[in-house]
Parts: structure tokens; C-alpha cells; sequence
């Protein structure tokens, strides 16, 4: 009963009093609450007593953006929007062109791996004008890709550099099975000229050297000229010669391995062949005054192709069998 009561004098106790479960609540006087705080009078007090408080409130209202009637954001400078409008409209040029490049350079991709994947076949003891004839198809594949990028250039006139990288490494690769073909046909380098005129590419010449190839009877040469700032009259569209060199880097990683695979099927005469053509490739090389890029790095690995090449004619002739694998190895050549 005595809980009971308790419950009903809490229940009906006014809320304007202290409320409190403590049975001593009468010793403890009821505290008038405080009027809550003015905060636009409490800024007040403290900008006209703190001067940094005062600065900082004057920079805040300064930095505001200005509005017009009707609480909006004021228009634009007229000349400021023609501007951005204008590059909001080579920015949406530029990335069409770009969107068109890589799909070309995805279709010079496909076209590169099937012919990459019928030249493998090469390292097989099967024959070697068969594995050309099929790699050749893709020759004119390739050919109306370049077509299709030129055409694609042709929209914005010099400026092959800049969309250059779209379909940059795609061409590498494809100047190195190019050569590596060539190379199997007929024992010499693929010049410069003759890997144009297989992609039907037009001449194009950096603005910062120009390579010269001089090829003679039996041996052929690779000159670097330097041109400083003279900028060469050239199309619009080719075959770049970093781009070239790179591939032939590229072509020199498949020798080895087609050395040890010949020496495998008894053509013995194959490593000194292919030593030769590398220690000569190499030589050149050497005149080009390289950079520490890209090119430079490919240029470092092809002495390790070299390297490997030397070791397998080492193990052959020390073994004595060059001169009983000559004809086989001209067998395999023709």
C-alpha cells in the first residue's frame, strides 16, 4: 500500500516542481532554471570586444558569391563562358577521335596476334614458305587499318603526335613480325622504306632526327643525323622511326630461341647466321646516340640475345658440327 501511494503522489505531482525519486526531495530547494543564451547578442559582445574576431567576420561576408535579385548567383562573364565553351567542344572532339583510334588500334591487335600466332609455327620443324604464305594474309589486314587511322587523322592536321601512343605499341609489334618474316625470307634487316611501304605509311620524319639507311651489296648501314630545332616537311601520317627501332629490338628476343629450336632439328649452320646478323644489327645500333627511355632499355636486352646466340654457336662448333650442318642448314632457309 505505502508503494502504492508513492506511485499516485508521484504521479500527480506538478511538473512545474523538481522531480526527483529521492525520499529526501524536501531538503532539496528547487533551483530556478537560467533564460537560455542569446547567441545574436553574445556575437555581438564579441565582435565589438575581439578585433581578430571582428576581421574574420568581415573576410566571410567579402568571400560570399554576389547574388542578384532573387537570392540567385550572378551570370557569367561573357567572354570567360565563349571560352569554356569553346573547350568544352575540342574536349568532346578529342575524345571522338580517341574513341575511333582505339578501336582501330583493337583491330590492329587482333590482326597482329593471328599473324603472330602463325609465325610461331616456325620454331616447329614444319616448313618455313607455308608459315609465310599464311602470315602474309594478314599484310593487307594491317595495311587498311593504317588506312582507316590516316583517314582519322586527316581531321585534325598536325597533330600525329599527339594521339601517336593510341596505337603505338600495336605497331611495334607489328614492325617486329614484319621483320622477323622478312628476316626468314631472305637473311637481311627490314629497312625503314620497305616496313612503309608494307603498311602503306607515307614518310614521317621526326622534327628532332631523321635515320638514313645505307645498305650496299652485302652489308648495310645505320646513320643518326641530328637536326636540332629544324623541323622536317613531312605528311601527316607514317611510320615513326623510334617506333621502327623498337620493333627491331623486339625481333632480336625471337632469335635465340629460334637458334636453339634449329639446332634442335639438326640446322646446325643457323647459329652462325643469326650471330652474324645480331653482332651486325648491334654494331649499328651502337651509332645511334640513345636516351635513357624506352628505346634505350630494348637496346640494353638485345647483348643478351647476342649473348645467348654466341653460347649455342660455341656448343656447336666446339662439338664439330658446324661443317657436316651446312647443307641442312641451307635446306632450311630455302
Amino acid at each position: 500500500m505505502k508503494a502504492f501511494r508513492n506511485a499516485i503522489a508521484f504521479a500527480t505531482r506538478p511538473w512545474g516542481s523538481l522531480v526527483t525519486l529521492n525520499p529526501n526531495s524536501s531538503r532539496i530547494p528547487n533551483l530556478p532554471l537560467r533564460k537560455p543564451l542569446s547567441v545574436t547578442s553574445s556575437l555581438s559582445h564579441l565582435r565589438s570586444r575581439n578585433p581578430l574576431f571582428r576581421f574574420l567576420c568581415t573576410i566571410s561576408a567579402s568571400s560570399s558569391p554576389p547574388m542578384a535579385d532573387g537570392g540567385a548567383l550572378a551570370p557569367l562573364d561573357g567572354a570567360l563562358e565563349a571560352q569554356f565553351e569553346t573547350f568544352r567542344t575540342q574536349l568532346e572532339e578529342s575524345s571522338n577521335l580517341r574513341e575511333g583510334m582505339r578501336n582501330v588500334a583493337m583491330q590492329l591487335d587482333s590482326a597482329s596476334r593471328i599473324m603472330h600466332a602463325n609465325i610461331l609455327l616456325v620454331h616447329q620443324s614444319r616448313p618455313i614458305n607455308d608459315i609465310l604464305e599464311k602470315a602474309k594474309s594478314q599484310i593487307g589486314v594491317l595495311k587498311g587499318l593504317y588506312s582507316q587511322l590516316a583517314e582519322i587523322l586527316r581531321e585534325c592536321p598536325g597533330q600525329y603526335y599527339r594521339y601517336h601512343n593510341e596505337w603505338r605499341s600495336e605497331t611495334q609489334m607489328v614492325v617486329s613480325l614484319l621483320a622477323f618474316m622478312h628476316w626468314l625470307e631472305t637473311g637481311s634487316l627490314l629497312l625503314h622504306p620497305e616496313a612503309q611501304e608494307k603498311l602503306g605509311c607515307g614518310v614521317l620524319l621526326s622534327a628532332f632526327s631523321v635515320l638514313i639507311v645505307i645498305q650496299s651489296m652485302k652489308h648495310w648501314l645505320l646513320l643518326h643525323l641530328y637536326f636540332g630545332d629544324y623541323a622536317v616537311t613531312t605528311p601527316d601520317f607514317g611510320l615513326d622511326i623510334e617506333d621502327y627501332l623498337v620493333g627491331i629490338c623486339f625481333m632480336s628476343n625471337e632469335l635465340p630461341r629460334y637458334v636453339v629450336n634449329r639446332v634442335t632439328y639438326g640446322d646446325y649452320d643457323c647459329p652462325r647466321k643469326v650471330l652474324n646478323f645480331l653482332t651486325d644489327l648491334h654494331a649499328a645500333f651502337r651509332m645511334l646516340n640513345l636516351r635513357n627511355d624506352f628505346l634505350r632499355k630494348k637496346f640494353d636486352g638485345m647483348k643478351y640475345d647476342l649473348k645467348r646466340v654466341e653460347e649455342v654457336y660455341y656448343d656447336v662448333k666446339i662439338r664439330g658440327l658446324t661443317q657436316n650442318g651446312n647443307s641442312n642448314g641451307d635446306q632450311a632457309q630455302s
